[in-house]
């Protein structure tokens, strides 16, 4: 693969744009992760203070599935800060809006659709 192209595909403004749904996109996201964590800790505080036998009681089942589902969206909130925070480190050092797979540019469409995009449309139907 050649050397990737740095700043060729945004302009000036394009950047400031890019960065300003960057800085909303992780925002909203440390946020739900906050509230996923108060959910986490009710539901295992209210659990603590009955007696769950998650085997024999009916409603054992479905704390489990609760802490379960609770989870599964807490670690795609931390997996989404981690490429909103790749993504800021790669506006800063120029490599923002290219294609980490190929290394053509990501149509701006895709960005402003997913700001954390590491790959352009073609690159990431084939990794599917």
């Amino acid at each position: 693969m050649a050397e990737r192209p740095r700043d060729t595909v945004l302009s000036p403004a394009g950047r400031a744009a890019m960065r300003e749904l960057l800085d909303a996109d992780r925002e909203r996201t440390v946020a739900r992760a906050a509230a996923l964590r108060r959910d986490w800790d009710a539901v295992v505080q209210s659990a603590a203070l009955v007696a769950t036998d998650d085997e024999h009681d009916p409603e054992g089942s479905s704390t489990a599935f609760e802490r379960a589902h609770i989870q599964a969206l807490l670690d795609q909130a931390r997996r989404h800060l981690a490429d909103l925070d790749t993504a800021l480190e790669r506006l800063r050092d120029g490599t923002y809006g290219v294609c980490e797979r190929c290394g053509r540019p990501i149509a701006v469409e895709r960005l402003e659709a997913r700001p954390a995009a590491k790959t352009c449309v073609p690159c990431a139907t084939t990794q599917r």
